[in-house]
């Protein structure tokens, strides 16, 4: 069901269906055995989420519909940054439901939520063109979207000059350790085979080891670092967050 939904029901109808998990989740998962950080609430489960057969267990928050990569960049926020007390001007493109309602919250953010399609969003545009001047914005926010575009280089061209001098963000992408080089073909078009060689049949490439590269031929200072590694297992499990996940902090010196 989980996978039907999300490979069939247009993305603008998941964002305002999924509101109705939201209410009813924290109510229904109640316990205490996961802890989502970015709400605060404790659950017995999470709930499951992925696709073509790679389904994972405790994956998504009921009460704020996070996954694993959005309660770690979370925490990093929360622990490595200054992002929840510093006056920011924020972009924060393809926003997620589990940081647009926190992130409309803090008086400290001017934000500024961007799409091609989502209701959710203040702006809408095509990323190899983003209509914005040059120089605008403290951080930017794009997680999971590069693996979808035509360009990847034009889009990071585009983030790298909105972005002010001395400001950074947080581009992740579904990466794959012991893949040396990004794997991409645009001459694929049939979803079954995307699946195959991209995980997903919305996907157009696969990063690989390479992806920090990519990042610093733009011009963007990028520092990796693994969250998952130096929090507690404990936490680790209770805020069920990827272990081995690098994040890749860009910055525009």
């Amino acid at each position: 069901m989980i996978e039907f939904a999300l490979k069939y029901i247009p993305r603008p109808w998941l964002i305002r269906l999924s509101s109705i998990m939201r209410l009813i989740g924290p109510i229904i998962y109640s316990g205490n055995k996961f802890t989502d950080p970015i709400d605060g609430r404790n659950y017995r489960k999470f709930l499951p989420y992925g696709y073509a057969g790679r389904i994972r267990k405790n994956a998504m928050g009921p009460g704020t519909n996070s996954l694993e990569r959005h309660r770690l960049i979370y925490l990093y926020l929360k622990t490595e940054t200054n992002f929840f007390s510093e006056k920011i001007k924020l972009l924060h493109i393809a926003p997620e439901q589990c940081f647009y309602f926190k992130f409309k919250k803090l008086h400290n953010l001017d934000v500024t939520f961007a799409d091609i399609e989502s209701p959710l969003a203040d702006l809408h545009f095509d990323l190899h063109e983003i209509p914005i001047n040059n120089n605008e914005y403290d951080v930017v926010f794009c997680n999971h979207v590069l693996e979808h575009v035509d360009n990847d280089i034009t889009c990071l061209k585009e983030i790298y000059r909105v972005m002010k001098k001395g400001g950074w963000g947080i581009f992740q992408v579904p990466f794959v350790s012991g893949i040396k080089k990004t794997r991409e073909d645009p001459s694929i078009k049939d979803p079954i085979e995307r699946e195959r060689l991209f995980l997903q049949y919305d996907h157009v490439r696969l990063y690989g080891e390479d992806y920090q590269e990519r990042l610093e031929s733009i011009g963007f200072r990028v520092k990796c670092t693994i969250l998952g590694q130096k929090l507690p297992e404990e936490e680790v499990l209770r805020f069920a967050i990827p272990k081995n996940e690098p994040l890749y902090i860009c910055f525009k010196d």
